[in-house]
């Protein structure tokens, strides 16, 4: 596998970009003592890492991702709730709130009191901005209705600087918050922000060593003796086929680059080169840099979790987390990192079917809302559409006479619980009275997660759950084979890792939180949260006799 790119990147982060840095010999960070607060906190999602994915090849890392197992490792972390999509989980890992309190419940919701004709609002949205759409909009992060870790730190001492960098939009808005000094994530073919904003001569000379990679073909990538085993042809359709894929791509081709490994090489590139642009970490004051890896949810989607493609993904991260960290090693940066994910996945039933879960099956032909809708306004006596969907959300429409809507509601979710692959339904009032979420989140009922996941005025009217292994994707031959977003605890389960030099590592293999990463960190950092209150909880990282807790 040839140099990363963010071995690459570190060459024009040198001598001759920042004259006087190539006077100063690379330093090590000498060990600290768990008692003080780090100079840096480096925080990484990687999105659509389950804790099965992440148990499968942790003995095969040798890069990043080995150091971090030499930390404080939970591998049965928790997006807690019921909506594991990228916006909801990224709003738990630096606010310490669930998505009840987020206000992100999905990627995108129905507001049929928006005053645009597109009722559909994507997470990070400006709605504001006239014309604007779900796939046609303005980020913003409006609709984040708490504060970031990022955002607390900065108010407890405004010399703090707050980084965010992601392969996606919605990553680095939900986990860099309102108040940022740098926001980058990837578009197309390049590195963009806010409009308005000036562009740091590192973005530049990154986007323009990404742009020479695009220019450049890439042959297939080697393939590790250890994945040899995934590479095995599954076919979808008559004409399309996954599980062999090494990410070749033509010359300029900018959308292969975006869904391969090298994407995640060129953010951490770009990362390492904003915290040496700024020096981050270099000040009296702790600083923050939120990293999002996107690929292997695209490979994930593209490919599903257990083909040679996801292999070559996670041995490619690893190499290049490693790299990143070498970097950080020879800045003499005294830094935290704290990496997880934003939800699990699912790989794809055809395959599963071959590894003997005959229980896997994509969302069959029944499962429509149109003619679920249709039903319901046929058995009720309904003239117009009475229902919308999405990401598991029912919405009783306007069409729908105020004096029927409870009716709906009912009817609604009695055709729902005829279908055969629906686990469970449930209203909007039967979840507002159940118990709030507490005790460990692997044993939480059903009706606990979707509560965890509700928030009034956004949810729907009613919440589905299909039943385990069941694909809401009904063919696999347009576009994405396999997905997330379930209630189960595949999609659910992601691991939570912590590291700092000097520090004794363990492993605590009982249920926690994302929600906990940030109350923990904020420890850490020795910075008081106040209110509003965070929903996680402080785990105590030091293994002697002091304690990361206050």
């Amino acid at each position: 596998m040839k140099k990363s790119l963010v071995s690459i990147a570190a060459l024009a982060f040198s001598a001759a970009a920042m004259p006087g840095l190539a006077q100063k010999a690379p330093q090590t960070a000498a060990a600290p003592a768990m008692a003080t607060a780090p100079k840096l906190l480096v925080v990484i999602s990687v999105d659509q890492l389950s804790a099965d994915l992440f148990a499968e090849y942790r003995n095969r890392f040798t890069g990043g991702f080995a150091r971090l197992l030499d930390g404080a490792v939970f591998p049965a972390g928790y997006q807690s709730h019921a909506a594991t999509v990228t916006c909801v989980g990224h709003a738990t890992i630096l606010t310490g709130m669930r998505p009840s309190r987020t206000g992100i419940i999905a990627n995108d919701w129905i507001d049929f009191a928006s005053p645009l004709d597109d009722k559909k609002i994507y997470c990070v949205e400006d709605e504001s901005v006239p014309g604007s759409t779900h796939k046609n909009y303005t980020v913003s992060p409006d609709h984040l209705m708490v504060p970031t870790l990022g955002e607390r730190m900065k108010t407890a001492n405004p010399a703090t600087r707050v980084v965010s960098v992601a392969g996606k939009d919605r990553s680095a808005v939900l986990m860099g918050g309102h108040k940022v000094d740098e926001m980058w994530w990837w578009d197309r073919d390049s590195f963009v922000t806010y409009a308005g904003r000036a562009t740091p001569p590192v973005v530049a000379r990154t986007n323009q060593a990404v742009a020479a990679e695009i220019a450049r073909a890439q042959p297939a990538l080697a393939l590790p003796d250890y994945c040899r085993a995934k590479d095995r042809a599954i076919p979808l359709g008559a004409n399309k086929t996954v599980g062999t894929g090494r990410f070749a791509r033509a010359a300029g081709d900018a959308s292969a680059f975006g869904d391969s490994p090298a994407k995640d090489g060129a953010t951490l590139a770009l990362a390492a080169g904003l915290i040496q642009a700024m020096q981050l970490g270099k000040g009296p004051q702790t600083d923050i840099i939120d990293i999002g890896a996107s690929v292997s949810d695209h490979v994930g989607h593209k490919y599903g979790t257990e083909g040679t493609e996801m292999c070559l993904q996670l041995t490619s991260l690893d190499r290049d987390l490693g790299d990143f960290f070498t970097q950080l090693d020879a800045m003499g940066i005294d830094y935290a990192v704290a990496l997880t994910a934003d939800h699990g996945g699912n790989d794809l039933p055809e395959r599963q079917r071959e590894q003997a879960m005959p229980m896997a099956e994509r969302l069959a032909a029944s499962f429509n809302p149109d003619t679920i809708g249709k039903a319901v306004a046929a058995t009720l006596g309904l003239s117009g559409k009475p229902l919308a969907y999405e990401s598991g959300n029912f919405y009783v429409t306007p069409d729908v006479p105020a004096a029927k809507k409870q009716a709906v509601i009912a009817e609604t979710k009695k055709v729902l619980l005829a279908q055969p692959q629906v686990a469970a339904v449930f209203t909007g009032a039967e979840i507002a009275a159940s118990p709030d979420p507490a005790g460990p989140p692997d044993i939480w009922p059903l009706i606990m997660r979707a509560k965890a996941s509700y928030y009034p005025g956004r949810s729907g009217d009613l919440i589905v759950a299909l039943k385990p292994l069941v694909t809401p994707i009904a063919d696999p031959t347009r576009g994405s084979v396999a997905t997330h977003g379930s209630f189960w605890d595949y999609d659910r389960r992601v691991p939570i890792l912590f590291w700092r030099r000097g520090m004794t590592g363990f492993e605590q293999p009982h249920a926690i939180e994302t929600v906990d990463i940030a109350p923990t960190l904020a420890a850490l950092a020795h910075v008081a949260t106040g209110a509003p209150a965070m929903d996680g909880r402080c785990l105590d990282l030091d293994a002697g006799p002091g304690s990361t807790c206050p």
